[in-house]
This record gives C-alpha cells, sequence and structure tokens, in this order.
C-alpha cells in the first residue's frame, strides 16, 4: 500500500498538484504479518496415529464426528463449525458451501467420499432437527465453538504445537503432490485464492469437480488404509 501511495504522490510532485512526498513519514507504520504457524501431521505413521486416537475419544459423539469429518473435506476449521444441514445432499455425496460462509467469498463445493457421507449419516439422528450440524454443547441455535475442537485434539494428546485444525488441510494438501495428484484439482478444492492457472482453467471446471471426487474419494481410502496400518502408503493419480 506505502509502495502504492509513493507513485501516487510522486506524480503529484512532478504534476506540480504537490509539493512534498509525505509517504516518507510512514516508514515503520506499516510493518509485514509474521507468518503464523500452523502445525500439521504429514508423514503416514503420524497421520494413522492420530486417526486412530479419534477412535478412543469419549466425548460428545457431534464433538467425535467433527474430527473424523475433518480431514476427509480439506475446509478450514470455521467453515467445518458452522456448516448447516441444508449445504449438504448426502443422497449426491455434495456439500456446497455458500460463498458467504467463504474466506474468499466464493461458494465452494465438496465432493464428499463414502466415507465423509457415513460420518454425517451417523450424526443425523443426533443434530439434523437443528440449523447447525455441529451445534455448540451450550444451546443448539449456535454452532460448535473452536476451542470445543481444540479441547478434544488435546485430550487426544495434540496440542497446538504438533496438530491444528488447519493442519488437516496442510496434511493433504502436502501428501496429494506428492502423490502426482493434478495440482489445479488440490488448489481448487482447497480453496486457495486463484492462481492465473487456476482462473484459466475456470472453463473446465466440471472436469475439475470429477478429478476431485476421484480424488477425494481415493484420499479416503487412503486414510483407511494406514489407520488400519496397512501397506497402502502411496496414493497415485487414477488416470
Amino acid at each position: 500500500m506505502k509502495i502504492t501511495a509513493g507513485q501516487v504522490f510522486r506524480w503529484a510532485v512532478l504534476e506540480g498538484k504537490t509539493h512534498t512526498d509525505i509517504t516518507g513519514s510512514l516508514r515503520g507504520l506499516f510493518t509485514t504479518p509474521t507468518p503464523t504457524h500452523r502445525a500439521a501431521l504429514t508423514e503416514p505413521a503420524q497421520i494413522g496415529e492420530l486417526l486412530r486416537s479419534f477412535d478412543t475419544f469419549t466425548g460428545q459423539l457431534s464433538t467425535c464426528c467433527a474430527l473424523k469429518l475433518a480431514p476427509l473435506v480439506f475446509v478450514r476449521p470455521g467453515e467445518l463449525r458452522k456448516t448447516e444441514w441444508r449445504e449438504f445432499d448426502l443422497d449426491s455425496a455434495i456439500w456446497r458451501i455458500p460463498g458467504e460462509r467463504m474466506k474468499m467469498k466464493a461458494p465452494h463445493i465438496v465432493p464428499l467420499s463414502t466415507q465423509a457421507v457415513a460420518v454425517l449419516r451417523e450424526l443425523f439422528p443426533l443434530t439434523s432437527r437443528g440449523l447447525y450440524v455441529f451445534p455448540s454443547v451450550r444451546t443448539a441455535s449456535r454452532p460448535m465453538s473452536e476451542n470445543t475442537i481444540n479441547a478434544a485434539r488435546r485430550r487426544l494428546g495434540y496440542g497446538k504445537d504438533e496438530m491444528t485444525g488447519h493442519g488437516f488441510r496442510s496434511m493433504p494438501a502436502s501428501r496429494l503432490n506428492e502423490m502426482g495428484w493434478n495440482a489445479d484439482a488440490i488448489e481448487q478444492q482447497l480453496a486457495h485464492a486463484e492462481s492465473n492457472k487456476v482462473r484459466a482453467a475456470h472453463t473446465h471446471a466440471a472436469q475439475f469437480l470429477e478429478e476431485r471426487t476421484r480424488m477425494m474419494q481415493a484420499w479416503a481410502d487412503y486414510l483407511d488404509g494406514i489407520r488400519a496400518r496397512s501397506n497402502v502408503v502411496t496414493l497415485w493419480r487414477s488416470a
């Protein structure tokens, strides 16, 4: 922002519209934000141990289901906690998140694996009468709090220095890229800010959705394998 302002003031000085460039006095006023470290597990053995720990969770079913769904959908923590039942079509295995709930303010589609649908169907009888899939433990009129999820992970032995809510996005991003899946499909599924390459590919959105659907199911199957201590340690892209 300072660079842009400086260019404007220098132009104004040359044009005689002002006598000085005041942006020099702004030096030190704007600082570069310090990147936030969001810990994530990315090694198969670590991921498998984390997934197995979910089966030992003895808290609320809704909290347990939120933990189990997080690694299957790649969304941001708030997008998961505040999700509403009306966003889901379980028969078609599709989750449509409206733009106002997304960080990038654009509607987002999450293809649901059979495992993700199973988690939601398990929870459906408990919370479907209300608005939120994951309601607060105090009142169904509000979504589950971030503290509830964080506390659940701590109870399972995972502090913020080892695994965070955003770590469930870093986890597939790291592994799927290494395994050869289409980088554009991964970026679209993560709903990141669009790169020029992804933006240009929007004309092929249906193709990416089909690939993302295959990718999400393959990822869920891969997680099942490492959760069961299977020999499946690689998830190559389907042709």
